[in-house]
């Protein structure tokens, strides 16, 4: 008789009690940050005020981030957030510190330790480091009368909630209320200093390492799509040819294929008259338009198109050498993920 039937119940039950395990562990975790939400007090009001104005100031501190075994790892996690929102941050090791890297900590910089007990024997130089030297140390800890809880200038007081480990000993919840803290403190730093989406774009260039080693040769509109005309036409062949090609510029050349000049959106604006349809278009062509090279990389022309603020410049003309390549505009960049 075969045992087949018995055998899948036995693993159904096992993977039946896995899930079982951890539900209650997230649960129990759950709880922990609902715990921690009722625990907010004027103490995260404070450190966030704290770091907010050590941004401000022109001394340009840093947060300095410090932890030990479970409490470093989410250090370190803590650090590369508030670094990637805004705010000026790395994670130093307190014992690495105790042997030269406390020089890496200035009076300017804030920190901040993290210590779920408090207690650790591998903080109390750092801790006296800062004490020695009035540099403001924020304890995040579940013991306020702890050495840390005590040293520090401000304390982050995570609520006595239980670890999800059925032993109570593993960093389970008290780490996650760790992440989420840090995470509370990051965009609550964020909206303080009104991070745009286009500023967070500016921490986080990774994975577009095709888009930023493009040459402008890469997206620039080729010479045979340009719109051209002879330096011995009207204003009214401009604009036919401005309106024909649809791409916010006319390109002057003379009779040799030589560029002369540019022809804008803005140029006509700024010559609009009666009798402009009449004129010829060197007098309205700027005979200095900003240029590029075609195997430039693509976001230096994005940097000569944006570098004055609210002036934003819409389009280059592209060379190679002395001969006309074709034309960039901040639309193709855009379109590139440049911006």
């Amino acid at each position: 008789m075969s045992n087949a039937p018995k055998k899948d119940t036995q693993k159904q039950d096992i993977r039946d009690k896995d899930q079982d395990h951890a539900r209650t562990v997230l649960q129990t975790e759950i709880e922990g940050l609902q715990a921690l939400q009722d625990a907010l007090d004027e103490n995260f009001d404070a450190a966030v005020t704290r770091v907010h104005e050590m941004k401000n100031n022109a001394s340009h501190g840093r947060f300095i981030i410090a932890g030990i075994g479970k409490s470093g790892h989410v250090g370190r996690k803590i650090a590369a957030t508030l670094a990637s929102t805004g705010t000026p941050s790395y994670f130093v090791h307190p014992g690495e510190a105790s042997h030269g890297d406390m020089g890496m900590i200035t009076e300017h910089d804030i920190v901040l330790m993290l210590s779920n007990s408090g207690e650790n024997s591998e903080l109390t130089d750092l801790i006296h480091y800062t004490r020695r030297y009035g540099i403001t140390l924020i304890a995040m800890t579940s013991n306020a009368d702890s050495t840390l809880g005590q040293h520090a200038d401000i304390t982050l007081l995570l609520p006595k909630a239980p670890e999800a480990c059925p032993n109570g000993l593993a960093p389970t919840t008290s780490t996650t209320m760790m992440i989420a803290f840090g995470d509370a403190l990051a965009v609550a730093l964020l909206h303080r200093m009104g991070l745009t989406p286009e500023q967070y774009k500016v921490f986080h260039p990774g994975g577009k390492l095709g888009q930023r080693l493009m040459n402008v040769s890469d997206i620039m509109i080729a010479y045979d799509d340009l719109p051209l005309i002879e330096d011995s036409a009207k204003m009214d062949q401009a604009i036919l040819t401005l309106s024909e090609k649809n791409l916010g510029a006319v390109l002057v050349l003379n009779n040799d294929g030589n560029l002369q000049g540019m022809i804008t959106d803005g140029d006509l604006k700024r010559h609009m008259a009666p009798d402009l349809l009449e004129k010829p278009v060197h007098e309205v062509m700027s005979t200095t338009p900003k240029t590029i090279e075609a195997k430039a990389l693509a976001v230096e022309a994005v940097k000569i198109m944006t570098q004055t603020p609210g002036k934003y410049i819409s389009s280059l003309i592209v060379m190679d050498g002395k001969k006309l390549a074709g034309m960039i505009r901040l639309q193709d960049c855009i379109q590139a993920g440049l911006l």
